[in-house]
């Protein structure tokens, strides 16, 4: 979502460490092209100057303007910046208290509430928490039935009365059973409207008065740029927000939320959805985003990813197999998967430092084409061809090439990168070489 906002930046910076010497002159040039990118990005105005004072004052220093690398030195202030900016470092979720303990989720209707309350059961129930869905938007119609239905997505139980009395009433009985059956977590999805108003705002208020949960978290849709920000502000005033949760920030947004909701509200950013998946949803860390941001990559989040796609048994037998020089087309198939696994192709290699702006230059989408294809090729092959590629003859090419939409040439180049890969394999286990459980990469 940070696209256009990297490449503006990265032009400024490309500018700045052109100059041998930075002078007031020239960083000044350059805060007025990062202050152009960042309204652009859609970032509320005061943030804008308020941040780009808290630059110039650092940028304009001795240490900056007589360092040996000025240009990296701005660039270092400007991480440094964006990242307290929005919040320093990552915002954990706070469940003290005693069990059942409550998690308000409120925000305006269409922000993703439901589905976000299914995601974060999901990540609660890997942090070896027992969460309970409580479905508290009795108007919505079908509301309980959604929550029923993502929460049967991810395992989690769902307390759903859509004949309760009030949110109340509702919220009152999933805590009894919460405590009769050991969950120790209530997850409220509660109302939303298609606009703030009063009687929202006071059954809120009056259900953080009865539960006093630990954590009241606003769901906000990322693509809505300044009117989430405004509606936070909002809900901030009228029930005092712990957290926030943004979503669908993989999506075409500019990134103004993201970079505002902190400075305007208080309120940190917890977790950010980043598809529609049940595991899209990944805790927020300011520094990693400032990274992207600044076109630096984010390796930490690209191996969080790729452990949380591949099982370590799956890795140590695949390793195995390699070291007993038994990889298949199988195997490669698998590989594939994996890969897909941790997310859009061009997201993951956008986290490698560098790759991202090259991704963009070149068409990003190639790589993700080129990769579905591939996969169109393995499966149109049987699993006797897969573990036995001598088997493919003339015939059984052109059988393949049909039925992935391909051509025989395809097929060819796909199982001379294969054979290549096979062979690279040979060599470094004759060498002596150890792949100690790791993925291995695709060629």
């Amino acid at each position: 979502m940070f696209d256009r906002l990297t490449d503006r930046l990265a032009a400024v910076f490309r500018r700045l460490r052109g100059h041998g010497t930075l002078t007031e002159e020239n960083i000044a040039e350059a805060l007025r092209e990062v202050r152009l990118a960042l309204l652009e990005a859609d970032v509320h105005f005061k943030v804008v100057k308020d941040f780009l004072e808290r630059v110039r004052s650092r940028a304009v220093g001795q240490a900056v303007l007589r360092s040996l690398t000025p240009g990296q030195q701005v660039v270092k202030v400007v991480h440094e910046e964006l990242t307290a900016l929005m919040g320093g470092s990552c915002a954990h979720l706070s469940l003290k208290g005693s069990p059942p303990v409550g998690v308000l989720l409120v925000g305006l209707q269409g922000s993703g509430k439901t589905t976000t309350a299914a995601k974060l059961a999901r990540f609660l129930v890997r942090e070896g928490r027992r969460p309970l869905l409580v479905a508290a938007d009795l108007k919505r119609p079908a509301a309980c039935e959604q929550l029923e239905t993502v929460g049967a997505a991810v395992g989690a139980p769902v307390h759903a009365d859509p004949r309760a009395d009030s949110a109340l009433v509702a919220v009152w009985a999933a805590a009894a059973r919460a405590a009769a059956e050991g969950q120790d977590v209530l997850l409220v999805d509660t109302a939303g409207r298609l606009h703030i108003d009063e009687p929202l705002m006071a059954e809120l208020a009056a259900l953080k008065a009865a539960l006093q949960p630990a954590e009241v978290l606003l769901v906000a849709d990322a693509m809505t740029g300044q009117d989430a920000v405004n509606s936070a502000a909002s809900f901030h005033r009228a029930v005092g927000l712990t957290g926030v949760i943004l979503t669908k920030l993989d999506g075409d947004a500019r990134g103004g939320a993201a970079l505002s909701i902190r400075a305007v509200t208080g309120a940190p950013i917890k977790f950010v959805g980043v598809g529609e998946k049940p595991e899209a949803l990944e805790p927020f860390h300011p520094e990693r985003v400032a990274s992207r941001i600044l076109g630096m990559g984010d390796v930490l989040s690209l191996v969080e990813r790729a452990e949380a796609a591949v099982a370590k048994e799956e890795a140590a037998a695949l390793a195995a197999k390699v070291g007993r020089e038994r990889f298949t087309l199988e195997d490669f198939r698998t590989q594939l998967k994996q890969v897909q696994a941790m997310g859009p192709l061009s997201e993951v290699l956008a986290m490698v430092p560098g790759l991202g702006s090259a991704l963009r230059q070149a068409g990003g989408d190639r790589e993700e084409l080129a990769l579905r294809r591939t996969e169109a090729i393995l499966n149109s092959m049987t699993r006797r061809e897969r573990e036995d590629p001598a088997l493919l003859n003339g015939s059984r090419r052109r059988r393949i090439a049909a039925g992935s939409g391909t051509s025989v040439a395809e097929v060819n180049r796909l199982l001379r990168q294969f054979a290549q890969t096979q062979k690279v394999m040979r060599q470094f286990i004759k060498q002596g070489g150890r792949l100690k459980g790791r993925s291995l990469p695709l060629a």
